[in-house]
């Protein structure tokens, strides 16, 4: 059983981490910013198509939502632009899910 309230709060750690605001990652994510809100307060339960969307975006894996152990480290992204706009969002999502699945395919090379 997931428990809501450590996804929330897990989700609020990395958004911050990334340096993202909750008003852009709505805007990714299609919602409103006060969906988000009431997520990260957990007064609402993140639907699972919106976890992993987010995961894509955060560098992470969907499990890292519900696990407080895991040292969270956000990919690197360096941006020149003074706002991020939603295809800029889209873009670090295809690249963290790029890399995300290479460091994959590197810990199965090494037998992790």
């Amino acid at each position: 059983m997931l428990n809501n309230e450590i996804i929330g709060k897990r989700f609020s750690e990395m958004r911050e981490k990334c340096g993202f605001t909750q008003s852009q990652v709505a805007r990714y994510l299609q919602v409103d910013q006060s969906y988000i809100s009431k997520c990260e307060k957990n007064e609402r339960k993140f639907s699972i198509d919106i976890l992993q969307k987010t995961a894509n975006l955060f560098g992470c894996r969907v499990d890292d939502f519900t696990n407080e152990e895991i040292n969270y480290s956000p990919l690197p992204t360096a941006l020149r632009a003074d706002s991020v706009e939603v295809e800029d969002l889209e873009a670090i999502a295809a690249v963290n899910k790029i890399a995300l699945n290479l460091r994959y395919m590197e810990a199965l090379l090494k037998g992790e």
